[in-house]
């Protein structure tokens, strides 16, 4: 690959879920145009994924502890985020915002000082949040939501697995926290973006279809195929890059379509 094209040269960038699926792919679109990589995942990488981080910090981003000693860990000069680490809706509904809400922006907002300036923060949410503003009372309630209070939110606004619900809040509210976060570094030059997937084909994609049931099958018959991780990669890629300042807040859907699909179905166009 030329130099013209290694748009992450000389970057440092954090990715979460590093050792599989959409963050392995990721990592190793980061190192094709030329950045160093931080794996950060809860198991540690081998062949491949071993192959594509540069240096690796094993943590569950579901125990406050565990994040504090890795922000701890990790070095200053970080110039990007991915946050790509989540559980899928057959996890316990606790463990879900545990990881894919509440640890995921308790990991950003620690990582804020270590960032330079014009650093870029990638959420990765999904097609299944795509339901947020029917849930802004919801989502408002779990702001500043800490790790000790998650079991009780999770009882008090019927939060569950059943019907994977816990997955597609974390998924609501993490675009809500995208949008609202379009300017807070703005001084600094550092930006939020967040990509949404629709079905990838991924270890998890049997969870999906197991807790969606028809819905997920309705889906899949609709679309011309799941999507692949690396279908994925390069757009994170992209909103890591330099070419994309002037981004903020923005969710962009990754999904064959599916997204505007929805919508012209809900207005009957």
């Amino acid at each position: 690959m030329s130099k013209a094209k290694k748009i992450l040269k000389d970057k440092t960038i954090v990715v979460t879920g590093s050792s599989s699926g959409i963050g392995l792919a990721t990592a190793a679109q980061i190192k094709r145009l030329g950045g160093r990589v931080l794996g950060v995942d809860i198991h540690a990488p081998h062949g491949d994924a071993a192959d594509v981080v540069d240096e690796f910090y094993k943590a569950d981003l579901s125990q406050q502890a565990m994040i504090d000693a890795l922000v701890f860990a990790l070095p200053q000069g970080i110039d990007g985020l991915a946050n790509i680490a989540g559980l899928p809706p057959t996890a316990p509904a606790e463990k879900v915002l545990a990881v894919n809400l509440v640890g995921l922006k308790y990991l950003t907002e620690k990582l804020i000082p270590k960032m330079n300036n014009g650093a870029s923060i990638v959420n990765l949410a999904s097609l299944a949040g795509g339901g947020w503003a029917d849930a802004i009372s919801t989502i408002k309630a779990s702001e500043g939501l800490t790790f000790d209070a998650v079991a009780d939110f999770v009882r008090q606004h019927n939060v569950s697995s059943v019907g994977g619900r816990s997955y597609f809040f974390s998924k609501e509210a993490l675009i809500v926290w995208t949008l609202q976060n379009r300017w807070t570094w703005r001084e600094r030059g550092i930006r939020m973006n967040a990509v949404s997937p629709g079905p990838v084909d991924t270890p998890i994609l049997g969870d999906f279809i197991e807790t969606l049931g028809a819905r997920a099958e309705k889906d899949m018959a609709t679309m011309d195929r799941p999507g692949h991780p690396d279908d994925i990669a390069p757009v994170v890629a992209f909103l890591l890059s330099d070419m994309t300042t002037w981004i903020r807040g923005t969710n962009i859907p990754v999904d064959g379509g599916m997204a505007s699909h929805l919508l012209c179905e809900g207005y009957g166009l």
